[in-house]
């Protein structure tokens, strides 16, 4: 009943670790197929995911919206569950997501957590547990009915950033969102390279340039100059 839609782009170091874990986790059962969508990555992400016996996609472009979008449409599931490589649900995730979307509950997120102990991100992670756009981060991962997602327009593929804050904003709207109260464990890796503090305040000055309204190619540029060139994606 559940796909699972992983965008990448030069994860091939990454990737491997989370696709062992799903390999492994209860409720398999609910699991129809796993898609790596991929940004055209310059590195061997492909060939990990065809060596797990995943499906994949390549899409000539780097913007996450246009790769979910994709894999949704070839996916054959019909529940989408969108997560990022470096982020790792808890062990029954499918039999939850399952069991909410029996439930009446059309789409939903889980609370996050880091792996990592320092108080600023246990803090940061907190605010998670709240049904708030504000509190909404990619890395919480979101899973949507196929017929909800079709119907309310996909991924806005003109958003090369934020665009799961975007999504979420509309689909709260069908009154159909919900966080589960379990965590998801999410990397700090950037974080710790570039500085918890920094970091935390580049993403939220570039959440209050979205607010305002900068248009998405400037607002790709700070994205770049502030976190592309120290860390990549």
């Amino acid at each position: 009943m559940i796909s699972i839609i992983i965008p990448t782009l030069n994860e091939a170091t990454h990737l491997p670790a989370l696709l062992h874990y799903l390999k492994r986790v209860p409720f398999n059962q609910f699991i129809t197929e796993i898609i790596v969508s991929d940004g055209n990555s310059t590195d061997n992400t492909i060939q990990v995911a065809e060596d797990f016996g995943i499906r994949s996609v390549k899409v000539n472009t780097s913007s996450r919206a246009l790769q979910m979008n994709e894999a949704a449409r070839i996916a054959r599931g019909q529940i989408l569950y969108f997560l990022h490589v470096d982020s790792f649900p808890p062990k029954d995730f499918a039999n939850e997501i399952i069991r909410h979307i029996e439930n009446g509950c059309s789409s939903g997120c889980f609370r996050m957590q880091f792996d990592h102990q320092h108080w600023f991100l246990k803090l940061n992670a907190w605010f998670t547990r709240f049904n708030i756009d504000l509190f909404r981060f990619g890395d919480q991962s979101l899973f949507i009915s196929r017929d909800l997602f079709f119907s309310i327009g996909q991924f806005r593929e003109d958003h090369l950033l934020l665009e799961d804050q975007e999504i979420i904003n509309r689909i709260r709207k069908t009154g159909h969102f919900q966080v589960i109260p379990r965590y998801i464990t999410t990397s700090a890796r950037k974080y710790l390279h570039i500085g918890i503090y920094k970091l935390q305040a580049i993403y939220f000055y570039l959440n209050t340039l979205y607010q305002f309204g900068i248009d998405q190619p400037r607002l790709e540029k700070k994205y770049r100059q502030l976190i592309i060139k120290s860390i990549g994606r």
